[in-house]
């Protein structure tokens, strides 16, 4: 196997077989591929439930974007993120699977640059829940946002903002 530039190689383990470098959040967050691209879906099911064809999968670095710009005091939630980035690039909706990981990898590059840290914390999953992936977990987002002002109900298992529909950030 050849070793590319600025990649390194590490073994496995396994005799003859090396792997690439786990990368960093933050190359993860910065890496776009060929995104922003819109998929045209044909499922049935997906196009009822989604209500249309045109699937936007984002980069990264547009939800980190708009993660960055909610205020102290106010919360997204990751629909609301991914219903403007639809309308955005003219796409009927967003694929939910990349929105939930690139959310999540936007929130871990923010604490492992330490510096220059976006309020991940202000983004709720639907309805209004704590995200128990991001650092931390729940308890790590509960603190947070308890310092600002809002108000955490356990409902069950699972955490969420009350009233958190009074508190949303409105994505201009």
């Amino acid at each position: 196997m050849q070793k590319k530039p600025g990649i390194s190689l590490k073994s496995t383990g396994r005799k003859g077989v090396k792997s690439m470098a786990k990368k960093t959040y933050n190359e993860k967050l910065n890496f776009c591929g060929d995104m922003p691209k819109i998929e045209d879906i044909t499922d049935l099911k997906s196009i009822e439930r989604f209500g249309g064809t045109r699937m936007l999968i984002a980069p990264p670095l547009e939800y980190d974007e708009v993660m960055r710009k909610v205020p102290p005091g106010k919360v997204i939630t990751s629909d609301r993120i991914r219903s403007y980035l639809a309308k955005k690039h003219g796409a009927d909706f967003t694929c939910q699977l990349t929105a939930g990981i690139f959310i999540n990898i936007a929130a871990n590059a923010s604490e492992e640059r330490g510096a220059d840290k976006i309020p991940y914390w202000r983004t709720l999953k639907k309805d209004g829940e704590l995200n128990e992936k991001y650092p931390g977990g729940t308890e790590a987002q509960k603190a947070l946002l308890e310092e600002e002002g809002h108000e955490i109900v356990k409902k069950g298992k699972r955490y969420f903002v009350k009233d958190y529909e009074e508190k949303l950030f409105v994505i201009i």
